[in-house]
């Protein structure tokens, strides 16, 4: 499957630095979010399904081995609260509003906390996994 956009069609920011990629061209917006411990990868075989139907952003989480590890602040990822900044500030780029959030593992917990720092930015929240907890 082709992406429509990537990391270089958006010029840098939230979306460069996270391997930010877009498939399909749908007028709502599905944003797919991994766990702890996988990448955008996870998602491979539901890509193009969803792509017929969504404009599908999938991105890798800033512990992820696609993004480089200088972008790791031990501090700012102390709790999802940073996570969950870098999610607002990737849909902010892309200029979405009204998403339909899909939160795997952690990804849930962090767009638990990105909807209510930005309700705006999103229509449902489909979470997988999340738990208000982890060790």
């Amino acid at each position: 499957m082709d992406v429509l956009y990537h990391e270089h069609g958006y010029g840098g920011g939230t979306f460069a630095a996270l391997n930010g990629k877009i498939y399909g061209n749908g007028t709502e917006t599905l944003v797919l979010a991994h766990g702890y411990g996988t990448d955008q990868s996870v998602w491979h075989y539901l890509v193009p399904y969803l792509a017929c139907c969504f404009k599908v952003v999938v991105f890798d989480l800033v512990f992820s081995a696609n993004v480089s590890p200088d972008l790791y602040n031990p501090k700012k990822y102390s709790s999802f609260n940073g996570y969950a900044s870098d999610l607002v500030n990737l849909l902010d780029e892309l200029n979405v509003n009204k998403t339909i959030f899909v939160g795997h593992s952690m990804s849930a917990m962090i767009g638990c906390i990105a909807s209510i720092k930005r309700p705006e930015l999103f229509k449902h929240l489909i979470l997988l996994g999340g738990s208000p907890r982890y060790l």
